[in-house]
């Protein structure tokens, strides 16, 4: 039997729906899915579970130890742990901007803190921010906002440099990035499951949360088709480099260009009561046919994780020479003799 389990949190619609789905779609076969159950953790030590769907470890350290070692010993983990604990926004930009995928000016800024543990030699090559030369840079209105992290916290909106020192001077030891303000004319949120299949929502991110899906496409006629045509292109490249296996990608329209956003999201949000009915379904639907077939596609003991193009890549490119094949030994009077060292023939 190949389990797939689910590891969430206080979300209470997906994870029922996510868990039926699956087990409708697989009965009578050896693959079923469950809540993730955890008792003894031990290192490198396998899970029960081809495939665990992660909804939580981003709040939860001790989770995300365990699905790391789990995706160790076998277990294909959704989204990669490794991976997503490594990324972040600035670092998601700067790859956009490699991709092709347009994103809004962004400055990244120290803490206004000094970290723990820090004193002023501890930023020696820091050359202090020059403020004036950033803002005529990036403009007003701008955004701050940490630059790892989620959920809209500690994100402020500034109209001029007053708001921002009042605002940076809150942030503490967070990085924060500074970042245009997009006057958009169209908001699209994307679901990307698997890399490849792609749900595109029209997103009001000014409404109260319950309401940020109960909005319509501005754009129309062809310009429409043209807008999401390009938009399922940015997200299927964003996602198909990062890496990720679930994801959103969020879009604002300026001048008819999307320009991406907020795309790593380890957990985003599927709670049928905000996105609704119709997406929810979308949703479940789509992460049950992925995680069946990364179950049959699983492989005990192995790396069953997804890497992106960038890892990937970048690891071919930096792989060491395979090294020659050495000469096979001789054979002498019934025994065998390896073949001499550079070292060893020098030497004598």
């Amino acid at each position: 039997m190949k389990k797939i389990g689910i590891l969430f949190g206080q979300e209470n619609t997906f994870p029922q729906a996510f868990v039926d789905r699956v087990n409708q779609k697989t009965s009578g076969t050896s693959i079923a899915a469950e809540f993730v159950r955890i008792e003894q953790v031990e290192q490198a030590v396998p899970t029960d579970y081809a495939v665990i769907i992660d909804r939580i470890s981003q709040d939860v350290p001790f989770y995300r130890a365990y699905l790391k070692n789990a995706a160790l010993t076998g277990t294909a983990v959704i989204n990669n742990p490794f991976w997503w604990s490594a990324d972040e926004k600035f670092f998601n930009n700067a790859l956009a901007v490699q991709l092709g995928v347009p994103v809004p000016r962004t400055l990244l800024l120290p803490s206004k803190e000094r970290p723990h543990d820090t004193n002023h030699n501890s930023f020696r090559n820091l050359e202090w921010t020059n403020w004036e030369a950033a803002f005529e840079r990036i403009g007003f209105p701008a955004f701050m906002k940490p630059h790892s992290g989620g959920g809209w916290k500690n994100v402020y909106k500034l109209d001029n440099a007053e708001e921002f020192f009042r605002a940076y001077d809150e942030t503490g030891q967070l990085v924060m990035l500074l970042q245009e303000a997009v006057d958009f004319t169209d908001y699209f949120r994307c679901y990307c499951i698997g890399g490849k299949e792609v749900l595109i929502m029209p997103y009001e991110p000014r409404n109260e949360p319950h309401l940020r899906y109960a909005t319509e496409m501005k754009t129309t006629g062809a310009a429409s088709k043209k807008l999401l045509a390009t938009m399922k292109d940015y997200v299927l490249k964003l996602n198909q480099g990062l890496g990720y296996d679930f994801n959103t990608v969020e879009f604002a329209v300026r001048d008819g260009i999307p320009l991406a956003i907020d795309f790593g999201n380890p957990a985003p949000d599927a709670d049928v009561h905000s996105v609704g009915q119709q997406n929810f379904e979308w949703v479940v639907e789509a992460a049950a046919n992925l995680a069946i077939s990364r179950a049959k596609a699983q492989k005990p003991g192995a790396d069953n994780l997804t890497w992106g193009t960038f890892v990937r890549q970048s690891a071919a490119s930096g792989a060491a020479p395979a090294p020659k094949k050495a000469a096979a030994p001789k054979q002498t009077d019934g025994a065998v003799v390896a073949p001499k060292s550079r070292t060893q023939k020098t030497a004598e």
